[in-house]
């Protein structure tokens, strides 16, 4: 690897660190719809694949770190990934510890990457001689994962049962686009229905809105006030093991190594559950929650990280929640990025490591410095500058567009329609990994359906 290859990849990893840095203060800045589909372009505007691994490790990393700041501040969540935490993060501010819950947070994180990276390099290695026979069995392992995501959530019943509709409504409308022409027997159209299944809630809100009486239902509110408390600023660098107890970075480094190792099951689910587990037994209000929001923070980047990069390296195909969210366009990207032909099989294992390190480097530190000294000016910024539904109306507005890319107008009405129903699964208790588990078997799906 020469020295322009790893300046473009500090280059890509530092400017991710600093978009992420905003656009993850911003009040449901969700990881996959905010992150995959820039990933996305990058990648198929042929960029080098080390330098899109560095930018998106540095993305996911800077991202997670930074919702410590609205969840602290303003008891609003950044992402799926941070509500568990606010609870927590109110109790701390209700006592007035609004600078100690960012902290709290933000060390924990670091203690996940500082954790979950030689874990997942050291379990990817251990996972590449079974990767094969792995890989062989990809499409009944999406679909069993699609069950075992369905049993694991709160609405059992509703996800297990959307999943054979669903993947009819998927390999349907690909037979349609077959059959009339619009796309070539040969390709698939899978990207467009990625992001379609992504934006879905924000679709079906939309259409909402076209409803007179829907509209009208709709409560109605003035600005939003929010108070923010003045905190103290330190000069000297912060240092995350100071600013955590002894108990904190052991339960931190526990929870990294359970995220790292669990993979492939529910970030959510693995965060609420082993964060509350960790601090049932205190009492104290205020060490409670602090331990509570480190160890969350800690789990939630190692399952990031570790999702992204077993898979990736051991696997080539996406077999986690983050693979198939927002790491999904560095599996499969047609045309340039395939099942048989990506990263996996492009980068060698230091490629992976120093793209990994060079991201995770440079947005733990630009990041946890900025989130640790800057954040009531980040938040106050963000709050007042950037509306969230300019957020989603520009990345709504990319989904189209790569859907008639895809496949012409009657592709991009096939994704208006995936992200309506999508959107009202979601709503009724589907989570994500169901649906984009059930994208990736449709075509098995039906092949075995059509046997019986």
């Amino acid at each position: 690897m020469d020295f322009i290859l790893i300046l473009q990849m500090i280059i890509a990893a530092t400017v991710a660190a600093f978009i992420y840095t905003i656009i993850g203060a911003a009040p449901g800045a969700d990881e996959t719809a905010t992150i995959a589909p820039i990933t996305l372009v990058l990648v198929l505007s042929g960029l080098e694949p080390a330098i899109i691994l560095s930018f998106f490790i540095s993305a996911i990393i800077a991202c997670k770190l930074i919702d410590s700041v609205p969840v602290s501040i303003a008891g609003i969540p950044a992402g799926v990934m941070s509500t568990p935490m606010v609870e927590h993060a109110m109790v701390l501010k209700k006592h007035g510890l609004t600078d100690t819950s960012i902290r709290k947070i933000a060390s924990g994180a670091i203690i996940g990457n500082i954790i979950s990276i030689p874990v997942s390099l050291f379990l990817a290695q251990a996972l590449i001689p079974f990767a094969r026979v792995i890989e062989k069995y990809g499409d009944p392992v999406f679909f069993i994962g699609a069950i075992l995501l369905a049993l694991m959530s709160k609405k059992k019943l509703i996800a297990l049962f959307s999943i054979l509709p669903f993947a009819l409504l998927i390999q349907g409308l690909r037979y349609m686009y077959w059959g009339t022409g619009a796309v070539a027997e040969d390709a698939n159209v899978f990207i467009s229905f990625f992001l379609g299944i992504t934006i879905g809630p924000v679709i079906l809100t939309l259409f909402e809105l076209l409803n007179k009486e829907r509209r009208d239902s709709f409560k109605r509110h003035d600005k939003n006030t929010i108070y923010m408390k003045r905190t103290k600023r330190n000069k000297k660098f912060p240092n995350p093991f100071k600013i955590l107890t002894k108990k904190e970075i052991k339960y931190s480094v526990i929870s990294s190594l359970i995220g790292s190792v669990t993979f492939i099951l529910s970030p959510v689910g693995l965060t609420t559950f082993f964060g509350e587990l960790f601090s049932s037994r205190i009492k104290d209000p205020v060490e409670k929650a602090s331990l509570a929001v480190c160890t969350m923070e800690a789990l939630a980047q190692s399952t990031y990280i570790s999702g992204a990069l077993i898979p990736l390296i051991a696997l080539g195909i996406p077999l986690s929640p983050v693979a198939i969210g927002p790491g999904n366009p560095l599996f499969n990207a047609p045309p340039v990025f395939t099942l048989e032909n990506n990263m996996h099989h492009l980068l060698t294992t230091s490629d992976f490591i120093l793209a990994t390190l060079i991201g995770a480097v440079i947005a733990s530190t630009f990041t946890f410095y900025i989130a640790v000294k800057y954040s009531e000016e980040i938040c106050a910024f963000v709050f007042k500058r950037i509306p969230h539904e300019a957020l989603l109306g520009l990345f709504f507005s990319l989904v189209l567009l790569l859907a008639f890319i895809d496949g012409g107008l009657i592709n991009t009405i096939g994704v208006i329609l995936i992200g309506i129903v999508s959107g009202l699964f979601y709503r009724l208790g589907v989570n994500y990994g169901v649906l984009f588990m059930t994208l990736y078997s449709a075509p098995w799906i039906m092949k075995i359906l059509s046997d019986l």
